[in-house]
């Protein structure tokens, strides 16, 4: 039996407040006991403001809003800072956009009783995607290809955002050292993982394209991504 008020489930957000007063509902409904860490970068479309009237009812959800220094990166390690500051066991960082399904979240945690961290993978054995044109299949598998073959890391998805880690598994890592953003730093953050010794195990998901809203995908971060597995060399 899986003690979800030992958890928190790390969600950053931008403009968000659409799928945000869906999806968090949707995680208390499957989960009642577990909490819900919202870690807002400054949305100016009320995202904060529906978290604050939310509270009301749900009791585990808080709210972590930045003012400066935004960006996905930034904001998951800000919302690991304050996890790590508590007496969480293990958390789940996912998006906001339901492109991450929460009725994936428990099967991840049981993995986490035997490993240091879970990868919400879509191309393990059973996962997959939905509704992603051909050439973005192809995109996608071929960034997990380079980046697992210059860094050499045992994992198949090494971009995904849906993953869960045991709370003291983050304090192997310095995080202040941790400088790249968006998809790089999922890669980032694995590598020097795995570099501490930490045991991965792959939970199979299925990947929706984004149900609302804009992607915050970029140029830049493209870019970064190309470049960072041969900085961490």
């Amino acid at each position: 039996m899986i003690d979800f008020s030992r958890g928190i489930v790390v969600i950053p957000t931008l403009n968000e407040r659409v799928n945000s007063g869906v999806l968090i509902p949707d995680i208390f409904d499957l989960m009642p006991d577990i909490s819900i860490l919202i870690v807002d970068d400054a949305s100016t479309d009320g995202t904060p403001e529906l978290v604050d009237s939310l509270r009301e009812k749900f009791k585990n959800l808080y709210l972590l809003e930045r003012k400066s220094n935004f960006g996905y990166g930034r904001s998951s390690i800000d919302g690991f800072r304050w996890v790590l500051g508590r007496q969480y066991k293990f958390l789940v960082t996912m998006d906001a956009d339901f492109s991450h399904d929460p009725r994936a979240i428990p099967e991840m945690i049981r993995y986490i009783e035997t490993h240091d961290a879970v990868v919400g993978s879509r191309y393990t054995k059973g996962g997959g995607v939905r509704n992603w044109h051909l050439f973005r299949r192809l995109l996608s598998k071929a960034a997990n290809a380079y980046v697992r073959i210059i860094l050499r890391l045992p994992i198949t998805d090494v971009t995904t955002g849906f993953n869960a880690y045991r709370a003291d598994v983050l304090k192997r890592v310095r995080l202040d050292e941790v400088q790249s953003d968006g998809y790089a730093f999922l890669v980032e953050l694995k590598f020097r993982l795995y570099q501490a010794g930490c045991r991965f195990a792959e939970c199979p998901i299925i990947f929706s394209e984004r149900r609302e809203g804009k992607s915050k995908m970029s140029g830049k971060i493209i870019w970064e991504s190309i470049w960072l597995p041969w900085k961490l060399l």
